[in-house]
């Protein structure tokens, strides 16, 4: 009986054993294997969105008219001219002359019109017209990259000025040189030499004030730009305005590439080139054409010359345009747009570029559900960006609060897609992203969107124990979680994810589950989900009294049915893990709310269409039954529960007829409960189940045997089942390989023949009964076969701890009365 008297003491697998010594270590990983059970679920689904858009169904976006549009139209003319004046702001004096092109001009060619305009001149005090971007068929690259001067109004004086010397230049298409107005000295001179064979470099003095100085270096500078400019620059543009009327998309893209090519070469992306706007309007020009893979250059090649304001929120724009679409993933790997994108989310500001952070992390997004893009973008260490921009959106100003928000619920998306490849993990948790994440949980607590976002984030990763300890240790981020489920309590798809990471959080630390339920409000809060998820009136399962309506309500909808009872089967798994610790486990048993709320789960379900949910109710109330508190309300209920049982171990699933077996284990150490059990006929079930292969399964109806062996009428019924054949039967299969399973049929057999009912077992079953304990008895038999040293101290000590007390004890019972020292 010492078995059966540890059993009755073990409120515990962490409270020590009275008048126990020292235990050795293979006692703690016995006891460990007996003790009360983690339960582990599956992790929420979480389906793609089969449209790429910024907000999905779901969002409470969704039909919010302020939210930005995951549709529009870009088109040339929606880009606004590029300022041709240099970021200095000195205004540029007229030019003197006209550029030079490589090629001859005639009346084919498609400049003329645009030089014609910019030479004529209006009236004096007159602004000359302003071209945009798409107002004319074609626009010259490089005419259009200067603003025509501004001429002094009516009444104006000039400023008295020393003239300058003036260069005569000769052009390829155009009739004799004009001389340019007079330059004052106040006025700063930038040259143009001309592309013929002999460029004229003149001396340029600028008087400021009374000082004066010479202007070598900057003229020799702007004839060597000019030199590029004309050589290089210029026909590569003039290319892409020929091949652009042929529509060569193939073409087009070569020519991008290098265009962008030697401007690199040159030094003159960035801002650094004073010309870049008459590049600038050539690429605006070809985006409509609508090509995608010609766009993704373009737009990489205005991101690497810094547009900026309202173009850089449109080329963001066209960007996200093209990554809607999945048949463009590849464009993004063969490109490194990528690059340009995370260089905009570390260096752009919220307040003044938020609308195109926003895209530009919709466009993250939808590639991260890519798996060659997901790659890309971890190489690219995308994870240690978004770490710095969740730190500047967590400290968005009031009034950039909302436009935070929506940047924030693409940039946890795309981390969720990150989530998802085992080698971001350890960069979740080098850049600390866990704990980042509970700071926008925190500032966002009442957005559903982020939150529930960051919910599947911790769902996927807390199944992983490195990201468990690094969540683990976040502070508050326990009382985080329950106010959040208090504060979303109907939004299923974010309360389940959160009961899915505790459970996680509480399936292997002690800490943890104490954390958890020192938590003010956590058991409140828990059982008030539990309340709410439990479904009485419109439950489909729930089995209609006699005389009653089928029907006693309206039903929830299938979809939201299986919602709830995710919820449920999530949250009992938490109660489940919590009772574990040994302070929590005697709380939860004198909890009335607690105990009813399970036992009522068992009344309205049923097997079929609800196993899991069933299955982690049993284990819970498996768990609770090692706490026998005298007045505890568990066990005032200990045979109501016997009968809910009931239908769990005479259903199908095998997994529902372990976990009620293993309850009946505990229960039945009630006298009523016995009593129940063999009424019932559930020992011939449980005789039955001794057949099994499984472990787990026989050491579960060992348990019910041997405490159902201990009342002297039940021992013949079983003996009639063929119990005592049975647990023969049990001893030679698993011995020598599981010391566990066989001391506990040891322990069966011993109730089952002990107090004068030997007589159950025949000659013959005697006889074999003594020879295997004869053997195995005897330590160098029982550990033959195992070589290596750490397992053979490991079998030793289970051999000395679970087999050898109660196989002494069985074996005295056996042997004649003579022969019992």
């Amino acid at each position: 009986m010492a078995s059966l008297d540890r059993k009755n003491e073990v409120c515990s697998p962490f409270t020590p054993r009275r008048n126990v010594g020292r235990k050795t270590s293979a006692e703690i990983i016995s006891e460990a294997r007996r003790s009360l059970r983690v339960q582990s679920t599956q992790r929420p689904f979480t389906p793609r969105d089969g449209r790429r858009q910024l907000f999905g169904k779901s969002s409470v976006r969704a039909d919010c008219d302020s939210r930005p549009p995951s549709t529009f139209s870009l088109h040339a003319q929606n880009f606004d001219a590029p300022d041709s004046r240099p970021g200095s702001g000195a205004r540029l004096s007229p030019l003197d002359h006209k550029p030079t092109f490589p090629v001859a001009c005639d009346d084919e060619d498609p400049f003329t019109d645009f030089k014609t305009l910019s030479a004529k001149k209006g009236p004096p005090g007159t602004r000359g017209h302003l071209l945009c971007a798409g107002s004319l068929p074609v626009l010259s690259p490089v005419d259009g990259h200067k603003d025509k001067p501004l001429n002094p109004g009516p009444g104006q004086k000039q400023p008295s000025a020393k003239r300058l010397p003036r260069t005569d230049h000769t052009e390829a298409c155009s009739g004799p040189h004009k001389t340019g107005p007079r330059r004052t000295a106040s006025e700063r001179r930038i040259m143009q030499p001309g592309v013929d064979s002999g460029v004229r470099v003149t001396e340029c003095t600028v008087e400021r004030g009374t000082e004066q100085r010479s202007g070598d270096n900057t003229t020799s500078t702007q004839d060597a730009e000019s030199l590029v400019w004309n050589n290089m620059i210029a026909p590569r543009l003039q290319q892409l305005e020929r091949v652009a009327a042929g529509s060569s998309v193939d073409r087009l893209c070569d020519l991008c590439d290098g265009l962008h090519g030697t401007l690199a070469e040159v030094d003159m992306l960035g801002r650094r080139c004073k010309r870049r706007s008459g590049i600038l309007r050539t690429l605006f020009r070809l985006i409509d054409l609508n090509s995608a893979q010609l766009n993704l250059r373009i737009a990489k090649l205005c991101l690497a010359l810094c547009v900026s304001g309202n173009n850089l929120l449109n080329i963001c724009k066209l960007i996200f345009q093209i990554s809607r679409s999945e048949s463009n993933d590849l464009l993004f790997q063969n490109n490194s747009i990528i690059d340009s994108f995370l260089d905009i989310l570390n260096n752009e500001d919220v307040s003044s570029s938020g609308e195109a952070l926003l895209y530009c992390v919709g466009t993250l997004k939808f590639l991260s559900g890519n798996n060659a893009n997901l790659q890309l973008l971890l190489d690219k260490n995308c994870v240690g960006v978004a770490q710095k921009l969740i730190q500047r959106l967590c400290k968005a100003e009031d009034t950039h609060f909302t436009i935070a928000g929506h940047i924030l619920v693409q940039l946890t998306a795309t981390l969720r897609n990150l989530a998802d490849h085992p080698d971001s993990r350890p960069l979740f948790i080098s850049f600390s992203i866990l704990s980042e994440l509970c700071a926008v949980l925190r500032h966002h607590c009442k957005d559903p969107d982020i939150c529930t976002n960051i919910s599947r984030i911790y769902s996927k990763l807390s199944s992983y124990s490195e990201c468990r300890l690094a969540l683990a240790q976040t502070p508050n981020c326990y009382k985080l979680f329950l106010e959040l489920l208090s504060k979303h309590h109907q939004k299923q798809d974010l309360v389940v994810r959160l009961l899915f990471t505790l459970g996680n959080l509480t399936a292997k630390s002690d800490e943890a589950r104490w954390q958890l339920f020192d938590c003010e409000g956590c058991v409140d809060t828990l059982l008030q989900l539990y309340d709410t998820y439990q479904r009485r009136d419109d439950s489909p399962h729930t089995q209609p009294q006699k005389g009653a309506s089928s029907h006693s309500g309206p039903r929830a909808p299938a979809g939201k049915v299986q919602q709830d009872e995710d919820v449920l089967v999530k949250l009992v798994r938490v109660l489940a893990n919590m009772c574990i610790h040994p302070a929590v486990g005697p709380a939860l048993v004198t909890n009335a709310t607690c105990i009813q709320l399970l036992m009522e789960t068992l009344e309205l379900r049923c097997v079929q269409e609800s196993e899991e949910l069933l299955v982690n109710v049993a284990a819970t109330i498996n768990n609770l039954s090692f706490y026998q508190e005298e007045s505890s309300v568990f066990r005032r209920s200990q045979l109501t529960m016997a009968k809910l049982m009931l239908k769990l171990v005479l259903c199908s699933s095998m997994d529902a007829m372990l976990e009620a077996t293993r309850v009946y284990g505990n229960l039945s150490q009630s006298k009523d409960v016995r009593e129940f059990i063999m009424q019932n006929k559930v020992h011939q079930l449980v005789v039955t189940l001794l057949d099994s292969k499984s472990t787990e399964m026989c050491i579960s109806a060992c348990g019910v045997l041997t405490n159902l062996a201990q009342d002297p009428p039940n021992r013949a019924s079983l003996s009639v089942e063929g119990a005592t054949a049975k647990l023969m039967d049990c001893l030679r299969d698993f011995v020598p390989d599981d010391w566990q399973l066989v001391g506990q049929v040891c322990q069966a057999l011993w109730n089952m023949i002990s107090g004068g009912s030997e007589k159950l077992l025949d000659a013959q079953e005697r006889e074999s009964l003594l020879e295997i304990l004869t053997t195995y008895l005897d330590e160098e038999e029982a550990l033959e076969g195992i070589k290596n040293e750490d397992m053979r101290d490991f079998h030793r000590a289970c051999w000395e701890l679970e087999f050898l007390p109660v196989a002494q004890k069985l074996m005295k019972t056996l042997q004649p009365p003579d022969q019992r020292a």
